[in-house]
């Protein structure tokens, strides 16, 4: 059975996170992806860490994750041959994906407009920190800026330490999901009328819908009811360091007693300070640290075991180890080895959702400009002596 998105061609002109992401989906429901580096590659390539901890552009964990299932090419669109080379690729595909400032793309000469006048049918998803117009438009902006910017460090961390960004690069993964969301109903739109569009994504305009119900909320009370909180929301809802981790609660009404009931408590559902939710709020702070000495004496498997069996709302959070040995993704079949000729094998995630057992394909990331000649021979129809005039060694 074809994959979803088999027949569709995108070109990724694109680097680091957010427009990858968008490309890595792309290629993992079946569409056939080139990414255009630059010489030497994709900034992402240079971003640790390496196999065995020794740099190069090949082994960069980064990458590898971020580029399953691409073929690259390696020419500078800087030069009026990469330029050219690059338009004659827009002729014979459907999508492109970038993530450059668009003043950069004016620079280059690669606006949507650019690319419409020689493929009136191509989608371009354009994924930027404060999108394509604006006073911001052109700024300079990182992953974090994303993250203060789009009003996510508001609401995480605590009142006494002020404002935490999330781990890891997630605004710009937010950017990279919704512009492929994006795209697909572009390519769709293409697909019934018969031409392109230019999708906008702002990674500040995706991070702001996350903050759940506070921007109505503060237009409704004129200031926002909530508190940053850490890790507790409340005693009954929140972390606990155990023995070997750490465990996570949610205790409604209905769930204190097979709560109590599993902590081996019984004295606690009896306890006339927490009989109710506003009993237990009412003292929280005592209850708060009879979790701590509870939690501190069990292990996060033993206890998680026990809760599910007696219906208490106990989680313990996952590390990586526990991800990849996780029964309920290694039955889904979500974790995969890749072999890679250089880096060798790792176990990469799956898809972010399941569409049937032939969906997802779990390709290696390529090689830099490992599909230069044949994509820019077969593809676009270049000559020997116009490939040499992209060759970094011989001027344009």
């Amino acid at each position: 059975m074809p994959q979803p998105l088999s027949g569709l061609r995108v070109l990724e002109l694109g680097t680091f996170v957010s427009a990858p992401y968008c490309g890595k989906l792309f290629a993992g429901y079946g569409a056939e992806v080139i990414k255009v580096e630059p010489p030497g590659g994709d900034l992402s390539r240079a971003h640790g860490p390496f196999k065995d901890g020794v740099p190069s552009p090949e082994t960069s964990a980064l990458f590898l994750y971020l580029n399953t299932g691409k073929k690259s090419v390696e020419f500078d669109v800087r030069t009026p041959a990469g330029r050219d080379a690059f338009l004659r690729l827009v002729e014979k595909s459907d999508v492109v994906i970038e993530n450059f400032l668009p003043r950069d793309m004016r620079a280059l000469g690669l606006t949507y407009e650019d690319l419409k006048a020689v493929n009136p049918r191509v989608v371009l998803i354009s994924v930027t920190t404060f999108g394509q117009d604006g006073p911001y438009a052109d700024y300079l902006s990182n992953n974090l800026t994303a993250f203060a910017m789009g009003g996510q460090m508001f609401i995480t961390g605590t009142q006494e330490g002020g404002p935490l960004k999330n781990g890891g690069y997630q605004a710009d993964y937010q950017g990279g999901l919704n512009a492929f969301s994006a795209g697909m109903l572009a390519v769709l739109a293409a697909e019934r009328d018969g031409l392109g569009q230019h999708v906008d994504v702002s990674i500040q305009q995706c991070m702001a819908p996350l903050l759940e119900a506070t921007i109505p909320y503060y237009t409704y009370l004129g200031r926002w009811a909530g508190l940053r909180r850490g890790n507790h929301m409340a005693s009954f809802i929140g972390i606990y360091p155990c023995a070997d981790g750490h465990l996570g609660i949610h205790i409604m009404p209905r769930n204190w007693k097979p709560f109590t009931d599993v902590m081996g408590r019984p004295d606690l559902f009896e306890d006339p300070r927490f009989v109710t939710q506003a009993d237990r709020a009412q003292h929280n702070d005592d209850l708060m640290a009879e979790f701590y000495a509870w939690a501190a004496g069990e292990t996060k498997h033993d206890i998680y075991q026990r809760a599910g069996a007696g219906r208490a709302p106990i989680a313990f959070v996952h590390t990586m180890d526990d991800l990849l040995t996780s029964a309920q993704l290694n039955f889904r079949g979500f974790l995969q080895e890749i072999d890679h000729p250089i880096a060798g094998t790792a176990t990469y995630p799956g898809p972010p959702w399941w569409i049937g057992p032939d969906g997802w394909r779990h390709g290696r990331a390529p090689l830099l400009g490992e599909h230069t000649e044949p994509i820019l021979r077969e593809i676009v129809g270049l000559s020997a002596a116009e490939l040499a005039r992209l060759s970094p060694e011989v001027p344009a």
